[in-house]
This record gives C-alpha cells, sequence and structure tokens, in this order.
C-alpha cells in the first residue's frame, strides 16, 4: 500500500520539477541582453560626452595626468588625423576629449 503512494508522490514531484525548469528555462531564454555581462565598449558617441568616453577615446583613465592626455591625444591624433586620410569628425571627438579632460571646457558639444 505504501509504495505505490510512495510512487505516485515521487512521480508528481518529479512533473512538478520538470514543469518549473521548463518555465525557467524559458525565462531565461526570453529575458534581454543585460549590459552589467558586456566586456567591451558598445561603441558610438554620446550626444553630451562625459569624462568617461572622453578617457575611453583617448585610452586614459579619467584621473589621468594633464601631461599623460596630451601624449595620449597625440598618440591617438597622428593615427586619426584628417590630413592623413583620417575622419573630420573622429578628429574632432578627439579634440573634445582632450579639452573634457584637461578641464578647459565643460560638456560644450562637438563641432558636427
Amino acid at each position: 500500500m505504501a509504495t505505490p503512494l510512495m510512487t505516485g508522490l515521487a512521480v508528481a514531484a518529479a512533473a512538478y520539477a520538470g514543469r518549473y525548469g521548463i518555465q525557467a528555462w524559458q525565462a531565461f531564454k526570453a529575458r534581454p541582453a543585460s549590459p552589467a555581462f558586456r566586456k567591451f565598449y558598445q561603441g558610438g558617441f554620446q550626444p553630451q560626452m562625459t569624462r568617461r568616453e572622453a578617457a575611453l577615446i583617448l585610452g586614459v583613465r579619467e584621473s589621468t595626468a594633464v601631461d599623460k592626455v596630451r601624449e595620449a591625444h597625440r598618440r591617438v591624433m597622428v593615427a586619426n588625423h584628417p590630413d592623413a586620410g583620417g575622419s573630420h569628425y573622429l578628429a574632432s571627438k578627439i579634440n573634445e576629449a582632450k579639452e573634457m579632460l584637461m578641464r578647459k571646457t565643460s560638456n560644450t558639444g562637438s563641432a558636427f
């Protein structure tokens, strides 16, 4: 008598566990991609440049010394200068990033 009852309870428990597992898997697949799990910066420019974005453009930290900012600006600008085939838009963003990190300006929009 106890054996059929125990078997029935085990089958019911397995069915509920399977149902829960399927629902959890479907919810996991349907979730939106979370930016917390992305390793790399997605790209694109923000409408107003921030210190974080400026540091990402120049490849330095936000708290970098002024001489290191100048050095990084020169290095990035050599690779992207308009006279050497680079983009005018990127050059303006690089210059804006340098100004932002050197605290010469605060959130002025680029020329483009």
